[in-house]
């Protein structure tokens, strides 16, 4: 067994395995990690495609559509890898990507997660907006990363070139220590999608683990191949999850102060999105508010102030100023 599986997530993804795993198997070495393909249940030519073009590809086949989260639990359960790299179906990998990461892991024992520098595939001097050079969290919750802050993406000119603890490591393409994965529950089933990497990179720290990013490797990444912006499913999504990793992983009373903070400022989003006359937006809004209500009951356990207060992780890192 090598030392780390690449897991590629799929989910009637046939046009984008087509375009982006051969680079994945060419600049992979074989020496110290296998490239796996989870299929979340695909009714696409995906398993047929990888069957006669890609037959050197592990395929692990999962019966259903379990979500980003759900799907990479199972993954990760079944190979138990002593690392595991999270990649994204849409992410060219160029020679040389894995090596840093690797040595890096082996370097840092309380490594919990660590990523590549992300570029856009469209603009390969740009950074990408899913997790660019290492992800934060503002004041309010809200992440952000270097290189990008909401959406303004910078071109990289070598201004994050040093590797840096990061509070979150982007799902895109992200190394994780395995049994760290497992002993914080992976990644939340709950979020479905959207978030829950940066669920999981608090987890870790909380755990004592340290996350960083790694800008020796680049990867290259189409983004928005699952839900673009424009979908109010991400809205959705994105405001009812952001709102369900700060309830579960802030300890009072910091918790009640933040959430009643957001409460106000997505009030002012949805009324953006009245004003724009994006409808269906301001909706998803109103539903994520509801369903966090209703959801946030599944989380009774919460972490004390004593264990943030005692964590340099955590307090080197959370809620930092832009």
């Amino acid at each position: 067994m090598t030392d780390i599986a690449v897991i590629i997530l799929n989910w009637n993804g046939e046009k984008l395995l087509k375009e982006f795993l051969p680079s994945v198997i060419a600049n992979t070495p074989t020496d110290i990690a296998t490239v796996i393909v989870a299929d979340n249940g695909s009714t696409d030519g995906s398993l047929r495609l990888l069957a006669e073009r890609f037959p050197e590809v592990q395929v692990l086949r999962l019966d259903s559509n379990y979500g980003f989260a759900g799907g990479y639990n199972r993954a990760v359960k079944a190979t138990q890898y002593r690392y595991t790299l999270l990649l994204n179906s849409d992410v060219m990998t160029p020679p040389g990507w894995l090596g840093p990461l690797h040595h890096w892991a082996l370097r840092h024992p309380g490594m919990g997660a660590a990523m590549p520098k992300i570029h856009s595939y469209r603009q390969p001097e740009m950074f990408e907006y899913a997790g660019a050079a290492g992800g934060y969290l503002d004041r309010n919750g809200y992440p952000y990363c270097r290189g990008r802050i909401f959406d303004r993406i910078e071109r990289d000119h070598g201004q994050y070139d040093t590797p840096v603890p990061v509070f979150w490591a982007t799902g895109a393409a992200m190394l994780v220590d395995t049994k760290a994965y497992l002993a914080v529950g992976g990644l939340d089933e709950n979020f479905f999608a959207h978030m829950e990497e940066i669920d999981l990179c608090w987890r870790l720290q909380l755990a004592g683990h340290t996350n960083w990013v790694v800008p020796e490797s680049t990867v290259f990444h189409l983004g928005g191949a699952s839900l673009d912006a424009s979908n109010p499913r991400k809205t959705y999504l994105n405001f009812r999850n952001n709102l369900l990793m700060l309830h579960k992983n802030l300890p009072d009373p910091s918790r009640r102060r933040t959430l009643l903070r957001r409460r106000l400022l997505d009030t002012v989003a949805w009324g953006r999105f009245i004003l724009t006359a994006r409808w269906r937006h301001a909706g998803a809004i109103l539903r994520a508010h509801r369903d966090f209500r209703k959801m946030r009951t599944s989380y009774t356990s919460h972490p004390s102030r004593d264990l943030i207060a005692g964590n340099p992780n955590i307090l080197s890192q959370i809620f930092r100023k832009k």
